[in-house]
């Protein structure tokens, strides 16, 4: 099981204006900024299992590595699970009215299972995300 995940971005206020949007309506919002060598975001969504009520797990720090890897994320497949089928269209739109790149409108995508229903959008950084419901509506 994943706890969390951090991407780099070349462009944290980029980052924040797509993620905050494209995200919102599965539940997300920023619960963390600051810099500390670089700049760094948390989205998280609400988790009453969490102490703080929250549960951050998707990060995006700016500049490059200090591991000389790449300077941003790129190329990756993220996807989140939606609760619902409406929670797919609504992420899908405020994606592409962020700025994303359509990749995969939503729908059924039966070759996958006969109740995956996905959204899929290229963010800034050229990955691949998705929001994803699997239960049957």
């Amino acid at each position: 099981m994943l706890d969390h995940m951090t991407f780099r971005v070349t462009d944290i206020s980029r980052a924040k204006a797509f993620y905050s949007a494209a995200l919102a309506p599965l539940g997300y919002s920023v619960c963390f900024e600051g810099n500390y060598g670089s700049n760094m975001l948390g989205l998280a969504y609400p988790d009453a299992s969490e102490p703080d009520g929250k549960k951050a797990d998707v990060w995006f720090i700016d500049g490059p590595s200090p591991y000389d890897g790449p300077t941003a994320t790129s190329g990756c497949h993220l996807a989140w699970r939606a609760k619902n089928r409406a929670q797919v269209d609504a992420f899908y739109k405020a994606a592409i009215a962020a700025g994303g790149k359509d990749n995969g409108v939503p729908g059924l995508r039966p070759d996958y299972h006969a109740n995956y229903y996905g959204a899929f959008v290229i963010d800034p950084e050229g990955n691949n995300i998705e929001a994803v419901c699997h239960l049957p509506e």
